[in-house]
């Protein structure tokens, strides 16, 4: 029997940490969460201070009836959770399930999973911070507060089902917002005047644009129509161009911080097009790493702090690998912006610089490779000296204008070597001038153009307003972006956050009658009362109380005062084609499609066209099936995605499409010699996203399916040693 036991939260760090610590340490999940408040009442006593009642959650009952076993047979037990807030209150519950006496408890965080820093942790252990697990405990019971009093109101005024939370409903009122600023949005028109320029006698074309007339410079909208664009061309007419002055001069640009949760999230949606929730799933994956060393520290984090060593290990890496004159003269150091941001934590980083994304790419999936490639540049980047640019700005006479040509060029591209910059890529360089060099006209131009609208959120942005207001923490923004898809209270349209018919109603009835909930200044001095309560300068239950009774009374006056709140259909010009009424824009947490406006007498259903009000036309192409030889149509589902089908009614044949819109040829099943273990009949070799896998010739007679381990292959596979794996349908083929 282990002398100590170590709860971690999440059992993929089991096996690695257990190796790290050796055989007197036994390492068990808690999977997550094992106590919360009860989802049949609020559980929060109003009238004595705001107590809430914890149960032991049922999916934990096993569990916690294990924990509990060998916590009783260990001499000590270490609370290994996350080191965050929400990990320090569930070291809390561990403790208060398991019934536990705070002299048997040892409280151990670490940033990364390597055999350095979990023995570090365990030879350093501290007691439960208290106020971290208050601070976390007034989040939950404000969120509960605000949940369960104000979704049966929803309920009861406009829709059954709802629910409103607090972080969630100021975002859907930063994209409600948006959208009114892009209605009320009107256009307005400017020109302006460029320049095709050329040395004498030299063919070098480069591009200067209107300045200034007489010492007074243009803005962006100084020249408002056509008719002051075309007289100044005409005062333009047979003007010499002739250099008036240059300006030549070093600039520095210095890289990036390293990650914080929400930079992570923005930069793997902009570069990779993750999403905020598959960014952090993949993130989790490295944090627990391969062959018992993590890859990355720990990715929910505000800060903007490196540990000395890590510094000191990275500018020995990047002076071995690309020379010292890649080093900055002093070390980097970077501070966080968010005034409630956890320093005792560590920016986002991979545990060495010297495991290259190249070195571990074999051992990756794609998804891991890409975000660990992003982790590992931004990182070492950050650490590096500044890229230099000579750049060049030339004012150039002609007549009463002043026509200005701007020009750079890198001349050392310090981090850059690392972490490029797509924006670099657009540096141009001028021809060397001179002070009177007359200069040859080529072309000049007047130019519309026409001031447009702010853009629609999309992830990145939305998680950057969220955080410059200072809206939840990085734990919040992924589960915020996907409660209110999920609530259909927004949708995604070309990957930009639209609110919906449903969205507007329930904001307006929260910024009428609830200011205080959607109010972002609001919203963000809660969040610093929070770290208040972390840092001891104030109880948790005044935080509960000072909101909770005006809240209450702006309950009830909505009770009596807000009418019943219809959410309006958009009905389309599109017919039924089975009863002839008209189609209505339908939404599910699929997207959007129509549904027969006849609904629920009429029950058809079609695919939405991309332009968002017309339903989708199947489109015949000249590629044929290869089942049939027929000719396939390109159809559109309702999730919106295109496929192929066969014509011919008789060919169920489906053919999926790449990004290009090119079709996916599906590789043939191999045979093998393995003969299915249920009804006798040869096994075929198939290959999926997941893996390989084998399945039983005699389909769909015969639904025999077994996964296939990447160190196994079908020649030294034995259908009798079968396990069963977490798909019922499956089995997993386990090697002998």
């Amino acid at each position: 029997m282990s002398k100590y036991l170590v709860i971690v939260e999440s059992p993929a760090k089991e096996k690695t940490i257990s190796k790290i610590l050796g055989n007197d340490f036994t390492v068990k999940s808690s999977f997550g969460h094992i106590r919360d408040l009860p989802k049949k009442n609020l559980s929060i006593d109003v009238e004595h201070n705001f107590e809430p009642t914890y149960v032991n959650m049922p999916k934990a009952k096993k569990i916690i009836s294990d924990l509990k076993s060998k916590a009783d047979s260990s001499q000590k037990v270490y609370l290994a959770t996350d080191l965050d807030r929400e990990g320090e209150a569930i070291a809390w519950h561990l403790k208060e399930a398991l019934k536990l006496a705070d002299s048997k408890i040892e409280r151990i965080t670490f940033s990364e999973i390597t055999p350095e820093a979990i023995k570090k942790a365990v030879a350093n252990p501290r007691k439960l911070n208290m106020r971290l697990v208050d601070s976390q405990q007034a989040r939950r019971i404000l969120d509960r507060i605000v949940g369960y009093k104000l979704s049966p109101l929803l309920w009861k005024k406009v829709k059954r089902g709802l629910s409103a939370g607090r972080v969630q409903s100021v975002a859907v009122k930063i994209i409600c917002d948006r959208e009114e600023e892009i209605k009320a949005f009107v256009p307005v028109e400017y020109w302006s005047i460029e320049a095709d320029l050329s040395k004498q006698n030299e063919d070098s074309l480069f591009k200067a644009f209107l300045f200034s007339k007489n010492d007074v410079k243009f803005d962006k909208l100084s020249i408002k129509n056509k008719e002051e664009a075309d007289k100044i061309l005409k005062d333009l007419d047979n003007a010499s161009y002739v250099v008036k002055s240059i300006e030549s001069k070093q600039r520095k640009r210095s890289p990036f911080a390293p990650y914080t949760t929400s930079t992570m999230q923005q930069d793997a949606s902009r570069r990779l097009g993750f999403s905020a929730s598959k960014t952090m799933s993949v993130a989790q994956k490295l944090y627990e790493g391969i062959n018992n060393i993590g890859l990355i520290t720990y990715m929910r984090t505000d800060s903007l702090n490196i540990a000395a060593s890590s510094k000191a290990e990275t500018q020995k890496f990047i002076a071995s690998q690309y020379g010292n004159n890649f080093l900055p003269d002093t070390p980097r150091f970077y501070k966080a912006k968010s005034k409630g941001a956890q320093e005792a934590h560590e920016a986002i980083r991979p545990t060495s610089p010297s495991r290259t994304p190249s070195s571990i790419k074999s051992k990756l999936n794609p998804d891991e490779y890409k975000l660990y490639d992003l982790i590992w540049k931004r990182f070492v980047a950050s650490q590096m000296a500044d890229a230099v640019y000579n750049t060049m700005t030339a004012d150039i006479k002609a007549g009463d204008y002043i026509f200005r040509a701007n020009g750079s060029a890198l001349i050392f591209d310090g981090f850059l070597k690392v972490y490029h910059i797509d924006e670099d890529d657009k540096n141009m360089n001028l021809p060397p001038l001179k002070e009177g060099e007359n200069l040859n006209l080529l072309k000049l131009s007047s130019l519309q153009h026409w001031t447009e609208p702010p853009a629609r959120y999309n992830e990145a942005s939305l998680i950057k307003a969220l955080e410059e207001h200072e809206i939840g923490r990085p734990s919040t923004y992924a589960p915020t972006i996907k409660t209110i898809l999920d609530r259909l209270y927004v949708r995604l349209d070309a990957k930009k956050f639209l609110p919906t018919e449903l969205g507007i109603v329930v904001n307006g009835v929260l910024k009428n009658h609830f200011e205080d909930i959607v109010n972002l200044k609001f919203t963000a001095k809660i969040e610093e009362k929070f770290d208040d309560i972390a840092d001891n300068k104030i109880e948790w239950q005044s935080v509960i109380k000072d909101f909770y009774s005006p809240f209450i009374k702006e309950l009830e006056a909505a009770e009596t005062n807000l009418a019943h709140q219809k959410v309006k259909t958009q009905i389309t010009d599109v017919k039924c084609p089975n009863c002839g009424k008209p189609m209505a824009i339908r939404q599910s947490r699929s997207g959007q499609f129509l549904g027969c406006s006849g609904f629920p007498e009429c029950k058809t259903i079609m695919p939405l066209a991309k332009d968002g009000k017309s339903a989708a036309v199947d489109i015949e192409t000249d590629l044929k099936c290869d089942k049939c030889d027929s000719f396939l149509i390109k159809k559109t589902g309702f999730r919106g995605r295109t496929y192929l089908q066969c014509k011919n009614p008789d060919c169920k044949a489906k053919y999926t499409l790449d990004k290009n819109g090119n079709k996916i040829f599906k590789p043939e099943p191999e045979p093998t010699d393995l003969k299915c273990e249920k009804c006798g009949a040869m096994m075929l070799k198939r290959k999926s996203k997941r893996g390989e896998f084998l399945t039983c010739s005699a389909f769909p007679k015969c639904r025999n399916l077994i996964w296939i381990k990447q160190d196994d292959s079908p020649a030294n596979l034995k259908t009798k040693k079968v396990k069963k794996s977490k798909d019922k349908s499956a089995k997993t083929i386990k090697n002998k």
